[in-house]
């Protein structure tokens, strides 16, 4: 019987600039739930305690935070984003394109 595992994303965000990219997709999408979404992943690919401890959070309310469903203050969002070595930039929609 072939064996199969559930794909995860987070196994292929091996550095840096693969979560920057990855993250910068998730953006550009403009649907504010798949951008949390991506930060899980992308914090789950570092290390969520790792994460938690950098963006000054608990483990438990960042797993909370970035669950489906969750709703993660601004404030969380953007120490995330800077706890995964990104940051977020405002770009004019026509240079986006």
């Amino acid at each position: 019987m072939l064996k199969t595992r559930k794909f995860d994303v987070a196994e292929l965000l091996d550095d840096e600039s693969e979560v920057q990219a990855f993250l910068d997709e998730a953006a550009t999408s403009g649907d504010a739930a798949a951008f949390v979404h991506a930060l899980g992943i992308a914090a789950r690919a570092k290390g969520m305690t790792e994460v938690a401890r950098a963006a000054g959070v608990t483990r438990a309310s960042l797993y909370k935070s970035l669950a489906d469903g969750g709703n993660p203050q601004f404030e969380t969002i953007f120490k995330v984003c800077r706890a995964l070595g990104v940051r977020l930039a405002a770009i004019p929609e026509m240079a986006a394109h």
